[in-house]
């Protein structure tokens, strides 16, 4: 029968005495701790059974572990758990038993004594294997061994202090990829020769502008990402690290991109009410901004601000646009626009002005019919706001989100002034999507005749009033009037199905690069890149983007100076997309430069 002190080795152990004394003198101890593969021990000398006490236990020093030596058929779940360390040694001490094996706590001068007055060192043998193997927990899952709950916990949370070597290291700032600011470059044109040229710092020739006649100003279109929309859709933002993206780091970027490039109008989509109110507006009141803002309707917390510069523009009328209509189906939407009236300071030419207007259309690709009719809500405005006494209008800007690819439907509606929407498909109108889903035609008229605007984009009212005017009261007259007048806005419809608007904007930028052709991207996110933002603009007569015949009814007209470069895709994931470290927004800012001449 066993001793006491051995019975506690386990609980049906059975073994004979002399085992350690067997063991010893078969020299086991001395290969073990001379395993230069496995221990970096030196050799002792000499070992005697009085070095070792009687609960000494060999197996779990000398590895790898050969049960069969030692004791008949292995039982190993009367070991190894669940592990009770009272039972083996007094206070438990769980750095000693396991985890990542710690050499220095048992190498350099052996001493046997720490053995003798100590039986609590306990070394897992599936720790003492050869350099280069799985870890212990990942091949326990593949041999299917069991371990005792609190070593396995204890193992995983010495990993995270002391990681194997076959594990991945973590990821750092001096590993991950670095993220740097995108670099844009200014655009500028050479009117004479009506050719592009590039150049890194501002370098306009504005000589004598003021005194010339001639007005210079920037107007920026930035669409800031409202945080409620952000939030709301984080499946557009995967490639996003968390920190990013709240608005506490989000707002210092938005402010200092604002800032650097001070221009003259800010034309801001997205724009969060309570953020405006608290932070965007009293700070852009103290660089010298006027702000004017309008709130989509609904529960719809964001909005469209119109800023520019005191210094440099007196308002003289601002006019909300609201898509929404209650007694209209189609317009259940909650999108807005916002059309500013600006006299320029410091010119000798006193009724000189420019009509800014800023919209964000409605997202959804399979909606085209929805689109069209803002923009053409917006476009009725645009015409009242703009329009003079004499029967032509100041010259117009037109910023925003529209939702809309370059060369689609409404883009090209936009240029042109002219759509034959007949046989269109609703899901093609904004070209968002490649294979648009649904075939649904657009219906004719696309809108009904209660909301008061015509097919040229005017609203009823305001034709019929301007119709009268240029009849001086004639009945007999009207309809020569409106057949021969050059005047869009008195002209009759020639299709049902052909909408028309008389302006014929052109737009800031070419959407692609002249020498790759590669398309210039606005907005870019996790599941798409494309250009969706634009700076329309009626061209004077000598712009290198004017359109025959449209300066023929602006008075005076804005001349392209310049504008901020856009990038590709790939120059924007580079940077790892948008937002990022540097740029808090899902889109890109666009920034134009123009001249005003009378």
């Amino acid at each position: 029968m066993l001793p006491r002190h051995m019975q506690r080795l386990g609980r049906d152990w059975v073994s004979c005495w002399d085992i350690p004394q067997r063991f010893l003198w078969n020299g086991q101890i001395s290969n073990c701790l001379s395993w230069a593969e496995h221990l970096s021990w030196p050799r002792y000398p000499y070992f005697s059974i009085g070095n070792f006490p009687v609960n000494w236990r060999p197996p779990q020093f000398c590895g790898p572990w050969r049960p069969p030596q030692f004791c008949g058929p292995w039982r190993p779940p009367q070991f190894c758990g669940p592990w009770r360390p009272p039972q083996f040694c007094g206070p438990w001490r769980p750095p000693q038993f396991c985890g990542p094996w710690r050499p220095p706590q048992f190498c350099g001068p052996w001493r046997p004594n720490n053995f003798t007055h100590n039986s609590s060192v306990h070394l897992c043998a599936a720790n003492m294997k050869s350099q280069g193997e799985e870890p212990s927990s990942k091949r326990r899952r593949l041999s299917g061994d069991t371990c005792s709950a609190n070593e396995e916990m204890f193992t995983s949370s010495q990993n995270e202090a002391f990681p194997l070597s076959t594990q991945p290291p973590k990821e750092n700032e001096n590993t991950s990829n670095p993220r740097g600011m995108i670099k844009r470059d200014w655009e500028y044109f050479c009117q004479q020769s009506k050719k592009m040229k590039i150049f890194k710092d501002k370098q306009v020739d504005q000589s004598n502008a003021e005194n010339e006649g001639k007005f210079d100003f920037t107007v920026m279109s930035y669409n800031i990402l409202s945080q409620d929309l952000l939030e709301d859709n984080f499946h557009l933002y995967k490639h996003c690290r968390e920190s990013v993206l709240i608005w506490n780091y989000r707002f210092p970027n938005i402010l200092r991109e604002i800032k650097d490039l001070d221009a003259d109008v800010l034309c801001l989509q997205e724009v969060q009410e309570d953020h405006y109110r608290r932070e965007i507006k009293p700070t852009l009141e103290s660089w010298g901004y006027h702000c004017e803002y309008k709130m989509r309707t609904g529960r719809k917390p964001d909005g469209c601000a119109i800023c520019f510069k005191a210094s440099k523009f007196n308002l003289l009328s601002s006019k909300p646009v609201e898509f929404f209509r209650w007694n209209i189906p189609l317009l259940d939407r909650d999108n807005v626009g916002l059309v500013l009236l600006l006299q320029p300071r410091f010119n000798s030419n006193t009724s000189a002005a420019v009509c800014i207007a800023n919209t964000h259309l409605l997202y959804n690709p399979r909606r085209g019919d929805i689109k069209l009719t803002q923009l053409a809500m917006l476009l009725a405005e645009i015409a009242n706001v703009a329009y003079r006494e004499d029967g032509r209008f100041c010259p117009i800007i037109i910023c925003g989100d529209f939702n809309s690819v370059p060369g689609s439907p409404l883009y090209r509606f936009i240029k042109e002034g002219n759509l034959n929407y007949e046989g269109l498909a609703i899901g093609k109108v904004s070209g968002q999507e490649q294979f648009p889903r649904g075939q649904r035609i657009l219906p004719i008229p696309i809108w009904p005749q209660s909301l008061g605007i015509s097919q040229s984009c005017v609203y009823d009212e305001l034709q019929k009033k301007r119709k009268k005017e240029n009849d001086a009261g004639r009945e007999e007259m009207k309809e020569a009037v409106l057949e021969n007048s050059e005047e869009p806005v008195v002209a009759a419809d020639t299709l049902p199905t052909n909408l028309r608007h008389c302006f014929l904007f052109s737009s800031a930028y070419s959407h692609y690069f002249p020498d790759s052709e590669v398309p210039e991207v606005t907005t870019c996110h996790s599941r798409s890149a494309v250009t969706v933002d634009y700076i329309f603009y009626s061209a004077a007569k000598d712009d290198i983007a004017a359109q025959p015949g449209a300066e023929d009814i602006f008075d005076g007209g804005l001349k392209l100076l310049g504008r901020l470069s856009l990038l590709t895709e790939k120059d924007l994931w580079t940077v790892n997309g948008l937002p990022n470290e540097n740029n808090s927004s899902d889109h890109l800012s666009l920034l134009a430069k123009f001249r005003l001449e009378q």
